[in-house]
């Protein structure tokens, strides 16, 4: 008894063995010689699979369900391994316009982080978020294939799967969001790179202190401290008409001082404020991973925190 065939243009060696190997890592039933028979063939351009119910141990009344619920399970593993990058790409192309690859492989990159789950509760976030769209997936598939015994792969992707191809298309506009706002951050980086590179220096140096968090100190080279929310040092963020928060101000502070030397006092030196003004300032920055200067801090914090 034929149960389903599948149908999959090859385009690669690489991508006809990966719907074999998706059958093969799916299931039991799909695997339980004496109810199923999977046959394989590739000619004419064409992978196919043929799933046969071996009578009398096969029953459809019984097994039906979990032999669909297996097979659209392997198709959808399939189709998001070798046909997923392919309808982003084209959705980037065709519906938004992009043409630049540097663009699209760039976009391309935030819709596998978003797809992925990455970042997102770590691997446990990005098993859940693969699990839970390869179970959405497999879902339209499976109604497609429990009322229907042929499967063209080409014509399901073109033809159906709205919902799925609906979430990609979601999923590609906040990706261009994302990278719309990155350009746009960048852009304003290489300003304030220009602000600082024609700006001559007017202290030999200051010391950066982060004290962790959002919170920083300023001393001048005379170890008096400078003020980040002093209405006259804060002039480049307003001018650039950019929304203030403490990363602008403590920027816009050390434009406005304007040091030919900046001493970075960290021990967090890979968090996004750090990697900003070491990106503004370059080589003007020299971080320190623990001084006198430190140790004086932590002596002054732990200080204050016993006087609680």
């Amino acid at each position: 008894m034929r149960l389903l065939t599948v149908l999959a243009t090859v385009r690669s060696e690489a991508q006809a063995e990966h719907l074999g190997r998706a059958f093969a890592r799916t299931g039991d039933l799909l695997h339980t010689e004496e109810k199923i028979q999977i046959l394989t063939d590739k000619q004419a351009g064409m992978n196919r699979i043929d799933l046969i119910g071996r009578l009398p141990g096969f029953q459809l009344h019984k097994d039906g369900p979990l032999l669909y619920a297996e097979a659209a399970e392997a198709l959808a593993e399939y189709v998001m391994l070798e046909e997923e990058r392919g309808l982003l790409g084209k959705l980037i192309r065709n519906d938004f316009h992009y043409r630049l690859e540097a663009d699209i492989e760039q976009i391309l990159s935030y819709c596998r982080q978003i797809l992925d789950g990455t970042g997102e509760g770590g691997e446990e976030g990005e098993r859940g978020a693969l699990k839970r769209r390869k179970e959405k997936l497999a879902g339209e598939i499976e109604a497609y294939i429990s009322e229907e015994t042929m499967l063209h792969m080409d014509g399901l992707i073109r033809f159906r799967l709205r919902g799925y191809k609906q979430e990609l298309r979601d999923v590609v506009e906040y990706a261009i969001d994302e990278f719309m706002m990155d350009r746009q951050y960048q852009e304003f980086i290489s300003l304030l790179q220009y602000f600082v590179y024609i700006q001559e220096a007017k202290t030999p140096f200051v010391h950066l202190i982060h004290k962790g968090g959002n919170e920083f100190l300023l001393l001048n080279n005379r170890m008096e401290r400078i003020e980040t929310d002093d209405a006259e040092a804060i002039v480049t963020v307003e001018m650039l008409e950019k929304d203030m928060n403490f990363e602008d101000m403590i920027v816009s502070t050390l434009i406005s001082v304007s040091p030919q030397t900046i001493y970075m006092h960290t021990r967090e030196p890979d968090v996004q404020v750090i990697k900003t003004i070491r990106q503004i300032f370059e080589n003007r920055v020299e971080v320190c991973g623990y001084c006198r200067l430190c140790q004086n801090l932590d002596r002054s914090t732990a200080a204050e925190y016993n006087k609680i």
